[in-house]
C-alpha cells in the first residue's frame, strides 16, 4: 500500500513529540513492505527553531521524504497560519495526495503545513488524522493559557495576542468543522484527549488509538543490569519550556540531598532552569538525548518524573520509561499523563509539592513498590502499547473504512457528522 503522511515537523527538522510518532509509524509500515511518503515544512521549522539543533536522521528503505521549502521562507507558514490554507505548498501536496495510487492519507500536525483546508486533499484515499496536540480546539495548540496555567475557559483572542501569535480569523468561520467532514476518522492517542475534544464540540468520528514504541526501541537495554552509579538518581526528559513543569520539580530536590535529578532535553527555558538549580549540586542537565542514550538514562533511574502542568495528549516519556522497566511519578494535572502513568498501573500521581516529595521518597527507597510498578508499566509496553498491537489496530481501522464504502463511490467518510450515534 502507498501511505502519505502530512505533518509540519519531521526528521531532522523536528522537536520530538508528534514527529516521533510519525517516524515510528512510518518505520513500522516500511518494515512491513509498504511505500511511505512524508511531507513536512522546512520553512515552518526554520521560523520557530531558535537555537534548537538539527537532529541526525537517516530514513529507512521505503520512506520518501518531501521536505517542503519555498523561496518565500517564513512567509509560507505565515500564510497558512493566517488563512488556514496550504498556499505555496498546495501544488506539491496535491500531486501525491490526490494521485490515483495513493491508498491512505494520514494527517498529523497540519497547523503550518496546510491548515484545515489541506484535509480536502487525498480524494479517493482513506483519510485519517491523528490529533497529537489540541490545535483543533486551541490556537495555541496546548490548552496552556498565557504561558502560566492550564486553560480554564476560552479567551482565545487575548491568549493568542499575549503569546505573540499571528491572528487566525478563519477559526471563527466554521472552517474546522467543515474540513473535518472530509475525514474518515479523527484519532486520539488517549481517551482524555478524545473526551476533551468531544466536550469542546468536535463532531468528527472520534477514535482512540494509543501510541507505541518499536519493538527494538530500547535495543535490549531493558534486560540489562543497570550500570552502578555513585548515587541513586531520578530522571526527567522533555523540551525545556515552562509548561513541562521542571521549575516545580527542581526546588523539591533540596529536600532529597541523597538523590540526584538528571534532566535530558533542551529548549528556550533552559537558562532559567539552570539558574534555578545553580545552588543544587544534585540537579544535573544531560543535554539533548535520543535513542539508546535516553533509554540508558531511564533504565538506571529509580523513576522517571513527569511534572507536566498542561493537558498532554499522551506523554511519550511515560511509555519510554515503561519500555526499560522504570516506573514513573507524574503530575495529575498533566491531562493524559494521569491516564498513561497512573491508571496504567505503572506509576504514582501527585497534585501538590508535598505529595510529590512523598511520592519521590517512596519510589526511591521502596524497592518492592518500585519493582511492582515497573512490571505493570512494562506489561503495557509489551501489550496494548506494542508495535504489533498498534499496527493491528491501525490496519484494522483502514480496512474497516474501506469495507464500509460503496464500491462505486471514490470517497465517503466512514461516519458522517450528522450521525452522532456512530461516534466512538
Amino acid at each position: 500500500m502507498k501511505f502519505c503522511m502530512v505533518t509540519t515537523f519531521f526528521g531532522a527538522h523536528s522537536f520530538g513529540g508528534d514527529a516521533a510518532y510519525v517516524d515510528r509509524l512510518t518505520r513500522a509500515l516500511c518494515r512491513r513492505g509498504h511505500e511511505v511518503h512524508v511531507f513536512h515544512c522546512v520553512d515552518a521549522f526554520n521560523s520557530v527553531r531558535g537555537k534548537h539543533p538539527l537532529r541526525q536522521y537517516t530514513p529507512p528503505p521505503g520512506l520518501h521524504i518531501h521536505a517542503l521549502e519555498s523561496r518565500y521562507g517564513v512567509l509560507s507558514p505565515l500564510a497558512t497560519q493566517a488563512t488556514g490554507q496550504p498556499h505555496f505548498k498546495a501544488e506539491a501536496l496535491r500531486k501525491e495526495l490526490d494521485a490515483i495510487d495513493t491508498d491512505v492519507v494520514h494527517f498529523h500536525n497540519i497547523s503550518l503545513v496546510g491548515g484545515p483546508e489541506v484535509l480536502r486533499m487525498g480524494r479517493g484515499a482513506v483519510r485519517i488524522m491523528t490529533a497529537h496536540e489540541h490545535w483543533l480546539i486551541c490556537p495555541m495548540h496546548l490548552l496552556w493559557k498565557y504561558d502560566s496555567k492550564a486553560c480554564d475557559g476560552p479567551t482565545c483572542i487575548s491568549c493568542t495576542l499575549a503569546g505573540r501569535r499571528p491572528p487566525q480569523a478563519w477559526r471563527y468561520t466554521g472552517m474546522i468543522p467543515r474540513e473535518l467532514a472530509n475525514l474518515d476518522a479523527l484519532v486520539f492517542p488517549s481517551r482524555h484527549a478524545l473526551e476533551e475534544h468531544r466536550r469542546r464540540g468536535v463532531k468528527a468520528p472520534l477514535l482512540h488509538v494509543p501510541y507505541f514504541l518499536p519493538d527494538d526501541w530500547a535495543a535490549g537495554i531493558e534486560d540489562e543490569v543497570p550500570e552502578p552509579t555513585e548515587r541513586p538518581y531520578l530522571a526527567a526528559a522533555g523540551r525545556l519550556v515552562r509548561m513541562k513543569g521542571f521549575q516545580q520539580l527542581i526546588p523539591i530536590m533540596k529536600h532529597l540531598p541523597e538523590v540526584d535529578l538528571r534532566i535530558a532535553g533542551t529548549g528556550p527555558y533552559e537558562a532559567e532552569l539552570r539558574a534555578l538549580a545553580q545552588d543544587l549540586p544534585n540537579v544535573k542537565f544531560e543535554g539533548l538525548l535520543g535513542g539508546q542514550g535516553l533509554a540508558r538514562l531511564f533504565h538506571g533511574a529509580r523513576a522517571v518524573v513527569v511534572p507536566s502542568l498542561f493537558p498532554e495528549t499522551f506523554g511519550y516519556v511515560v511509555l519510554e520509561a515503561f519500555a526499560v522497566r522504570t516506573p514513573v511519578v507524574v503530575h495529575n494535572g498533566g491531562g493524559a499523563i494521569h491516564e498513561t502513568g497512573v491508571l496504567s498501573g505503572g506509576g504514582l500521581g501527585y497534585d501538590s509539592d508535598a505529595e510529590l516529595l512523598v511520592a519521590l521518597r517512596r519510589i526511591v527507597h521502596d524497592r518492592g513498590l518500585r519493582d511492582d510498578l515497573a512490571q505493570r508499566g512494562y506489561a503495557m509496553r509489551t501489550g496494548d502499547w506494542s508495535e504489533s498491537a498498534h499496527i493491528e489496530r491501525y490496519m484494522g481501522l483502514i480496512q474497516s473504512i474501506r469495507d464500509q464504502r460503496p464500491a462505486s463511490t471514490p470517497h465517503q467518510p466512514l461516519v458522517r457528522r450528522s450521525d452522532p450515534a456512530r461516534i466512538r
